[in-house]
């Protein structure tokens, strides 16, 4: 069911969006200073925010590491592939069928069965369920990727407009299964370990950390605002959209602060 667009109420965000632009850049040029120089410096420093980078649990070409651990590039990515999938549905916000629910529930389980079978792995001598590789981290994380995209796309349009679909992206019978075929193509394509396929796996897992984080702060933001389901055009999500990547800004900052005034070191967490 289509809902009926709710005229937009009139408002001047300028100073707000003004006030929000500063902050961002303020905290993006501490950022900057403070994390290691070049490209790969910095994108690392976005994954080290959120994730050990174990060198032997990443995928690395030519010397170079990706910013994320298998499980958390699977992760980031089957994120960014679900929301992109869903992107061509337009404003569908209807939670999906049972049947979809219940695979995407299973996949969170196989993901936290192989972090803990990983984690045993680190206990010598500790008998394990079985011998743990990056391609099933990578698989795992993909899956618990495709349920965070698939959330998040709903709650992002149920929040945001008040023109939202009342359906599912995966109302279809096929459409869940045409996501589940393009997330296993994209697990044996970076099982190749080409550099051509890791090198933009590197940078879009890496990019997507913020993306996502910056995805749920503003829906965050919509609610702090007290909009939620009331734009109906983009122009009008600018200042949530910028309130949620300040957000993501900070706390990659924050963390990533926090991890190297424990550690004192740029490296992945010695476990």
């Amino acid at each position: 069911m289509l809902q009926t667009p709710a005229e937009p109420a009139k408002r001047d965000d300028r100073p707000w969006i003004i006030l929000c632009v500063s902050v961002f850049l303020a905290i993006l040029i501490v950022w900057l200073r403070f994390t290691p120089a070049g490209f790969w410096g910095k994108l690392r420093a976005l994954g080290y925010a959120v994730c050990h980078q174990l060198e032997e649990r990443s995928f690395c070409v030519h010397g170079v590491c990706s910013p994320l651990c298998a499980r958390c590039t699977g992760m980031y990515l089957g994120a960014m592939l679900s929301l992109g999938y869903q992107a061509f549905q337009g404003r569908k916000a209807k939670f999906p069928p049972v049947w979809v629910i219940v695979v995407l529930v299973l996949l969170f389980g196989w993901f936290g069965l192989d972090g803990i079978n990983s984690f045993l792995h680190l206990i010598p001598n500790f008998k394990f369920l079985y011998e743990p590789s990056n391609l099933f981290r990578l698989i795992t994380g993909t899956g618990v990727g495709l349920g965070i995209g698939t959330l998040l796309y709903v709650l992002f349009n149920g929040t945001s407009w008040s023109n939202w679909v009342d359906e599912s992206p995966f109302q279809r019978w096929y459409a869940f299964p045409g996501l589940l075929g393009l997330a296993a193509a994209l697990v044996l394509l970076i099982q190749t370990n080409h550099p051509w396929i890791i090198y933009p796996v590197m940078v879009i897992s890496g990019l997507g950390i913020f993306l996502v984080l910056s995805s749920v702060y503003t829906v965050v933001a919509l609610m702090i605002l007290r909009r939620e389901a009331a734009q109906l055009y983009w122009r009008e999500m600018i200042l949530p959209i910028l309130m949620g990547m300040t957000i993501a800004l900070l706390q990659v900052l924050v963390t990533a602060w926090l991890r190297f005034a424990l550690t004192g070191t740029w490296d992945s967490l010695n476990l």
